[in-house]
């Protein structure tokens, strides 16, 4: 019996009521993803929920709805918000809009490791927290995309030859990519992008290994250039109201479900990686590393969205960078 429910039961003691033998009803939190149930971010935040369930007795069950069956990729940061469903993933980078701070794990070239990845995610954790708080939010864990490749229909040896390439943008981040190429941005969900590519709307993006296993793009592009761009993250968010609703027995066990998917997943997303780019290629895909140029050319691309970014995240943006580099 949980600490609530003892003192649920001393209080209706005390005011001369019965008191039931039978378990208050079970809590349950509808959990929205975005991604395919076999992607490992969903079969990690499954297992989340399925453990929170298992060791609140539950108490409190967490439901998983993966492929954005219960809300699209796009609606879930505000559905937790709004309290439409407690709890969610969202790919952090898509907030932009939001918040600069959001964008810092798409900027080019600034964390391109797993190891840079994770320093990132721990200077701009409490800023992240701190605006996520703001917006009636807590944040739960956060799990990496491997490295970031550019897929296209064709050869790219350079950043002008992306020039008018319908390019498929997920955040804002990779839209101002796709100006600084040439390429003309569309905004297309995860959930969408099969069909983009089939019909033409996009002939070209920015994603890991994993997103184009997981939406077999070889069927529609026949390159995919190891350009290591940054490491995105989805994070696992829950609405604060709900939060609150819980006892501390209870909160202390969602925690510590989610320290252990978070490592969890860190550990997945650096272990399939090469697993992913082997499989793109198995299936007709050529998979190397960009030209001297293209990578010449990122890199000055990179150069210039970092000081935009820093430009529009202020003072705040500036910390997260300088405690990133300073540390070892």
């Amino acid at each position: 019996m949980t600490r609530f429910k003892v003192q649920l039961a001393g209080a209706l003691a005390a005011a001369g009521l019965a008191v039931s033998a039978a378990p208050a009803a079970a809590e349950t939190w509808d959990m929205p993803l975005a991604y395919a149930a076999s992607n490992y971010h969903s079969e990690n935040a499954t297992q989340f929920a399925e453990e929170v369930t298992e060791a609140t007795g539950g108490e409190l069950e967490i439901v998983a709805h993966p492929g954005g069956s219960l809300f699209k990729g796009g609606e879930i940061f505000r559905a937790v918000r709004t309290g439409q469903a407690p709890i969610g993933e969202r790919l952090i980078s898509a907030l932009g809009n939001e918040d600069a701070i959001f964008e810092i794990d798409s900027i080019p070239f600034l964390a391109t490791s797993f190891d840079d990845a994770r320093k990132l995610y721990e200077a701009s954790k409490p800023a992240l927290e701190e605006v996520l708080e703001l917006k009636g939010l807590k944040l739960l864990y956060a799990v990496p995309w491997p490295p970031q490749g550019l897929y296209v229909n064709k050869e790219v040896d350079e950043a002008a030859d992306m020039e008018g390439v319908k390019f498929r943008a997920y955040n804002a981040a990779t839209a101002r990519l796709a100006e600084l190429m040439r390429a003309v941005p569309t905004k297309i969900e995860a959930a969408e992008i099969s069909q983009a590519f089939a019909t033409g709307v996009v002939e070209s993006m920015i994603s890991s290994g994993s997103t184009g296993y997981d939406r077999k793009i070889w069927e529609h592009v026949k390159y995919w250039y190891d350009v290591q761009a940054w490491l995105p993250k989805n994070m696992v968010l829950v609405n604060l109201d709900a939060w609150n609703g819980l006892d501390e027995e209870m909160q202390a066990v969602v925690l510590e479900k989610a320290g252990a998917a978070e490592e969890r997943g860190w550990a997945k997303a650096e272990e399939l990686a090469n697993w992913y780019k082997e499989q793109l290629a198995e299936n007709g895909m050529t998979v190397a590393p960009p030209s001297e140029q293209l990578a010449a050319d990122f890199k000055e691309i990179g150069q210039t969205m970092m000081a935009e970014w820093l430009e529009r995240a202020g003072d705040k943006g500036k910390a997260v960078i300088d405690a990133y580099q300073g540390m070892e």
